[in-house]
């Protein structure tokens, strides 16, 4: 994350993926406003959750992870980069795990929002076929992006 001058992250566990974003929001010494475009969610866990009610709500970003990666902030300019690297460590180690841009960040009030209809990333499960595709997503308008 050093390496591409990473200037915040988290991890994303009890607060699901929209708490911590609001959290760490919240910490910034610029009036920021996180704003998440893409939700990555585990391959047919939104149609499940959609089928439960939304019982957890997975797709409003607060559902509780166990373990749900890391939000990290990047510059703009670093942030495809950041993502192409880690596809490419975790498929040179045989490992699943992505990375992906899932937001932009903004001027703003040092919260974080999910956009009325994000796109659903589907995240292939650990170990099965298609786990290391692909899956940024970039837009060349904001500052810095999350990932």
């Amino acid at each position: 994350m050093h390496k591409y001058q990473a200037h915040a992250a988290t991890d994303v566990t009890g607060f699901g993926l929209l708490g911590h974003a609001n959290n760490l929001a919240a910490q910034q010494k610029n009036e920021v406003a996180f704003v998440i475009h893409n939700l990555p969610i585990i391959a047919k866990m939104s149609a499940i959750s959609k089928a439960c009610g939304n019982l957890f709500n997975l797709l409003q970003g607060r559902s509780a992870e166990t373990s749900g990666g890391l939000l990290v902030c990047l510059p703009r300019e670093q942030a495809a980069k950041f993502c192409s690297e880690m596809k490419s460590l975790n498929s040179a180690q045989g490992a699943s795990n992505g990375a992906w841009i899932i937001g932009i960040v903004e001027k703003g009030d040092r919260q974080a929002r999910i956009i009325d209809k994000p796109r659903i990333i589907e995240v292939p499960p650990r170990g099965s076929q298609g786990a290391n595709q692909d899956n940024s997503a970039t837009n060349s308008d904001p500052s810095s992006y999350l990932s």
